[in-house]
């Protein structure tokens, strides 16, 4: 069958709390994050693999406490001060290592939010001590902060992902579909995310719907 060009809307991801899914793998991020008010010195690490869920639990952090979140990437020309009037969240934490005005940002940063008892949540896809930090005062105070991770999905929190990803790009498709993906897919919330955006494209350069034969032909390949 001919195909087509296809031209894929965005997807939305809904990053609300009630869109969020708890399950053993992420438990342990959940209850810290509930209990910011609670966090040795104000500050808190939270890693998880690529897609993993930092980004949708930092929203939801950000929205119980009022924080602003922001990219580590802004980091060298944002004002500190200003951002720290409030909880604050910093995205992607770990790619400010070996960019100097980043890692001397960071440390300012840091340094007045331990200062003013501002909470600070730091999104990462490791621990601090392998991020390869250059500034030794700024790697020793994140290597002594607080660190939950977000672990592998389990097989229940893998359905509702590949649920949640398949709504995102509006798409309607089959539990009998979705058992099937989950079943011969890496068990990983970056594959069920790149999987559904991969077979959105893939519907509609053939404008057919999300099938299991469909899913089987893309998951061979």
């Amino acid at each position: 069958m001919a195909r087509q060009l296809a031209f894929p809307l965005p997807a939305r991801p809904a990053l609300g709390r009630e869109d969020f899914y708890v399950a053993p793998s992420n438990v342990s991020a959940v209850a810290m994050l509930d209990a910011w008010q609670a966090w040795p010195q104000s500050k808190l690490v939270l890693t998880a693999p690529a897609g993993g869920g930092k980004t949708h639990l930092a929203h939801v952090w950000a929205q119980a406490s009022g924080a602003r979140i922001v990219s580590a990437a802004e980091l060298p020309d944002a004002d500190i001060p200003a951002l720290l009037r409030g909880p604050l969240a910093v995205e992607a934490a770990d790619t400010i290592a070996g960019h100097a005005p980043a890692e001397h940002a960071a440390f300012h940063l840091h340094n007045l939010a331990q200062a003013q008892a501002t909470p600070l949540l730091l999104t990462a896809r490791t621990p601090p001590s392998r991020w390869g930090l250059t500034l030794p005062d700024l790697a020793s105070r994140l290597e002594a902060t607080t660190t939950v991770q977000i672990d592998a999905p389990d097989d229940a929190l893998l359905h509702r992902l590949l649920e949640k990803n398949f709504a995102d790009h509006q798409l309607q498709v089959r539990p009998e579909t979705i058992k099937y993906i989950a079943r011969r897919m890496e068990r990983s919330a970056g594959a069920a995310r790149d999987i559904v955006a991969a077979l959105d494209r893939l519907s509609l350069a053939e404008k057919r719907p999300v099938t299991r034969v469909l899913a089987a032909r893309f998951l061979e390949h």
